[in-house]
């Protein structure tokens, strides 16, 4: 045998037959209240979920969850490698592979001639540097204090 039951519109418990009120909202729209204390509150326009004994509100604070679900498993991107502006991706993948040892001596050879070039432009200018030493070396700047604010003022922000 199957009883027909309503869900009180505030707490959401079961309303057996000759139990709770029928109240038609200005919208014409019927709610079940199962209890005195659920009618005064929706008169009250209280919310559901702010009131700790309403399913509403275990709902939102995930209270008498007894399925433990699993983690969902996120799926991890694949990564691929791209062309960049100026290399392409042959030339990427080679220096990849390349030793450790290859690209120290590239290193060291590109900064050798970095250097030969700068005493290069050093010996063409030599003439040039004298002069600059000769300038005074430039005053120290004085400090001006911090305008800090008048009487009372503590230098915080104002409001």
């Amino acid at each position: 045998m199957v009883i027909n039951t309503e869900l009180c519109a505030l707490s959401e418990y079961r309303i057996y037959p000759g139990n709770g009120k029928l109240m038609i909202r200005r919208d014409a729209k019927p709610i079940w209240l199962g209890s005195s204390k659920a009618f005064s509150l929706t008169l009250q326009r209280k919310k559901a979920a702010k009131l700790v004994w309403t399913q509403a509100w275990r709902r939102l604070h995930k209270k008498g969850i007894t399925e433990t679900t699993s983690k969902k498993r996120t799926r991890r991107t694949g990564k691929t490698q791209r062309a960049v502006v100026g290399a392409s991706l042959e030339d990427i993948k080679k220096k990849a592979a390349q030793k450790n040892e290859l690209r120290t001596a590239a290193r060291d050879a590109a900064l050798k001639e970095l250097k030969e070039r700068k005493a290069a432009n050093k010996a063409k200018t030599g003439g040039a540097k004298g002069k600059t030493a000769s300038k005074k070396p430039p005053q120290p700047y004085q400090k001006v204090p911090k305008h800090m604010g008048g009487k009372g003022n503590r230098g915080g922000t104002q409001r």
